[in-house]
């Protein structure tokens, strides 16, 4: 009977056909948020609708990291149960970073994370030429350009909008769980 309930819960999503790869975050984006889920909404959000937010191209690097993440592993992660537009947000804004940053169209998720964690940590040391060979030619065919593209980013309005519907719903869910674990919205217990 408990094969049974899983396998149906699973067939509306073998139904939409094959799932994206999923990606992971390094050890080094989860300090202090415990899941890489949570650290990658709030810190995605953080820099892409705060003023200034996209000034360091390793905090450019490192949300659009994120960004990717989310993309493709929000829809996966029972976990989070968002509203279905934020899956279709996310990937909206995965696009346009893609294009803004020149990704390759066939790149794996988990190399551009890898490769844009890899050039935010050598950006952070002030060292350029070892950004440039975290970037996978395969994945980044121009290197200097994307380079170029974290010190210059202008306004990404899909990211900004998906980012902070994603913060907007994991503030919900969190709510939504504290209300739980305490009995109501008031507290509710004697």
């Amino acid at each position: 009977m408990r094969h049974l309930l899983a396998t149906s819960l699973l067939l509306p999503l073998i139904a939409c056909g094959p799932l994206m790869p999923g990606a992971s975050l390094p050890a080094d984006a989860v300090v202090g948020a415990g899941d890489p889920m949570r650290a990658a909404i709030y810190g995605s959000s953080f820099a892409f609708n705060n003023p200034g937010g996209l000034a360091d191209p390793a905090v450019v690097a490192r949300a659009a990291a994120q960004v990717e993440y989310l993309a493709v592993n929000l829809p996966q992660d029972p976990r989070y149960s968002f509203t279905p537009t934020v899956a279709g947000q996310m990937a909206a804004a995965r696009d346009e970073l893609h294009a803004a940053l020149g990704v390759a169209p066939t790149a794996p998720p988990q190399a551009v994370v890898e490769g844009l964690y890899g050039a935010s940590r050598a950006l952070n040391a002030r060292q350029p030429g070892a950004a440039a060979d975290a970037l996978s030619p395969a994945v980044f065919p121009n290197r200097q350009a994307t380079l170029a593209r974290l010190a210059a980013l202008g306004p990404m309005p899909l990211t900004a909008v998906a980012t902070a519907q994603a913060e907007r719903e994991q503030l919900r869910f969190e709510q939504e769980r504290q209300n739980d674990n305490s009995g109501g919205p008031g507290g509710g217990r004697p």
